[in-house]
């Protein structure tokens, strides 16, 4: 069964965006990803990279990891704010909104119903995983239905603004294991957990 991968960055501290939720990474944003960092997305998730960058980068890889993104209304306005109807033309683009009742590209569906049941029947089709891209309110809806989380850890610190899992998640404690990781020379992480059993135990070292 293809498995819901979170697949987001954070920052040190536990923060996905600023507070104004604004893209970290955009052209006013408080992070300018290094050169390794962006060699490693186009080696190893050229799928993930917006499509106006593939263009600008000359990247032409189909899908290695995902063939679906889902992503909640506030981070798809964030594309739409720049003048992005569809950041992701390569892959079918599912965007979670009560609001919005018309879309903006006939490319992405709109859907108004529980995030939850969407995500357990897109399960169910074959196909290679899915990619929640964001924000984080989606992501703590979707908290118990995310089965891999691929953390790109930012060597920096913001102090405050949008959690991992946004500020309304249930508290849930669950355990993960790590099944890869890469460090970056340039201070940046990839991290891989997949969902475990049961709650990990505490050492007293």
């Amino acid at each position: 069964m293809r498995k819901l991968v979170y697949y987001i960055a954070s920052t040190l501290d536990g923060f996905i965006a600023g507070p104004d939720g604004s893209d970290p990474s955009g052209p006013s944003g408080f992070w300018v990803p290094s050169e390794d960092y962006l060699q490693h997305l186009i080696e190893e998730y050229p799928e993930t990279l917006p499509g106006p960058a593939r263009a600008a980068l000359g990247v032409t890889a189909e899908g290695v990891h995902f063939d679906t993104v889902i992503e909640g209304r506030k981070s798809y306005e964030v594309g739409l704010a720049a003048g992005v109807t569809d950041a992701y033309p390569h892959l079918r683009h599912l965007v979670f909104s009560r609001t919005l009742t018309e879309s903006p590209d006939p490319a992405i569906e709109l859907v108004a119903d529980d995030p939850v049941a969407t995500i357990r029947e897109l399960k169910r089709y074959g196909g290679k995983d899915i990619w929640l891209v964001g924000g984080g309110e989606l992501a703590g809806a979707l908290y118990g239905e995310i089965d891999r989380v691929i953390v790109k850890l930012s060597p920096l610190t913001i102090g405050t603004g949008i959690p991992l899992f946004g500020r309304t998640a249930a508290f849930a404690p669950s355990a993960w294991r790590l099944i890869d990781h890469t460090v970056l020379e340039s201070g940046a992480a990839f991290l891989i957990y997949d969902r475990g059993p049961g709650t990990p135990q505490l050492s007293n070292k």
